[in-house]
């Protein structure tokens, strides 16, 4: 049966969703077996559900095929949890117009929901980014009416410009939020922590009914602080037992213990997300590997930046120093 908004947004309510990369290998292949250990860790874990095709997961990039199998195999792995997609318009779709656009959002969104997924996280519409005022919020607001045209609930997504994001004035977001199926929407501003403390107000003093779902890796424990009521992170897909229990401790306002886990926390953060901000993914994936979740061939990033070694050797001397009992 289909979850309503309503019911989407209770389960997401103080909770973790991993946004997850694909382990692939490389000669470009999807490493199936660490795709299934990669669900087995997840079944362990105290989670809302799973983010895919997301910016993390490549979504934009992967061929309709491989979505497919991405999709179906999360669904079937966890079929009790959400399963939330990315949707936008295809980077390998020949694109013409704005009309060809918004149909190739619309359709992935279509493909999302004939698969079983629960919801779709709207990708920016950057194309529209250098618009002039008037005809970016127009195009903007259009573009996610196609995609809710799918008939799944949106989760809208603010993210930094360099990732393929664009800005969204106080204003469009307004109008935004007045669409009937929005649950929420996913700040990921990276190092614009006025951004999120900004957007943040405003939603909980004129729209308190929606969610404010992190994305902030690098400051995910002060985003709780700042009012974001879910988490959905590209971080959370390793040591994804560590961060959902750090946010239990905020929610719970056991003090201690939320300051205790932050600070690791934050401290994985520093190790994965940085420059060249792109290889953040292969990073989380050597994480997984480090942890016996993935296998070593399965690290690849198709679309990433080339890493040295210090990059993986930064994850793991991290992940030798955390203390045990937090390696989850």
């Amino acid at each position: 049966m289909a979850l309503s908004v309503r019911d989407i947004r209770e389960l997401l309510h103080h909770r973790l969703m991993p946004a997850l990369p694909v382990p692939f290998t490389i000669e470009r292949t999807i490493h199936s077996e660490s795709h299934v250990r990669m669900a087995e860790y997840m079944l362990d874990m105290p989670i809302a559900g799973v983010a895919i095709w997301a910016h993390t997961g490549r979504g934009l990039y992967l061929s309709e095929s491989e979505r497919a199998e991405i999709l179906t195999h999360w669904r079937e792995a966890m079929p009790s949890a959400l399963v939330i997609a990315g949707a936008g318009c295809p980077a390998n779709e020949n694109i013409s117009s704005d009309d060809e656009y918004f149909r190739g959002a619309r359709r992935m969104a279509e493909h999302a929901k004939s698969l079983g997924a629960d919801a779709v996280l709207c990708y920016p519409p950057s194309r529209f980014r250098d618009r002039n005022d008037r005809e970016r919020m127009e195009a903007t607001l259009e573009y996610h009416r196609q995609i809710s045209m799918a008939g799944l609930p949106l989760i809208l997504f603010y993210l930094y410009e360099s990732a393929g994001g664009m800005k969204y004035s106080h204003t469009l977001l307004n109008e935004l939020f007045k669409l009937p199926d929005v649950i929420g929407i996913k700040m990921a501003t990276l190092d614009s922590v006025v951004t999120f403390q900004d957007v943040a107000r405003m939603i909980k003093s004129e729209h308190p009914d929606r969610l404010i779902i992190t994305g902030e890796d690098r400051f995910l424990g002060y985003s709780l602080m700042m009012g974001a009521d879910s988490a959905l992170i590209g971080m959370g897909a390793a040591l994804t037992g560590l961060q959902a229990e750090m946010m239990k401790a905020f929610y719970t306002q056991d003090v201690n213990n939320f300051f205790y886990r932050s600070q690791w926390v934050d401290r994985f953060s520093f190790a994965t997300f940085h420059q060249p901000m792109e290889g953040y993914i292969s990073r989380m994936l050597y994480a997984l590997a480090w942890m016996d979740v993935v296998s070593r061939d399965a690290i690849y990033d198709p679309w990433g930046p080339a890493l040295d070694a210090g990059d993986f050797d930064a994850v793991g001397d991290f992940l030798t120093e955390l203390p045990t009992e937090l390696k989850r």
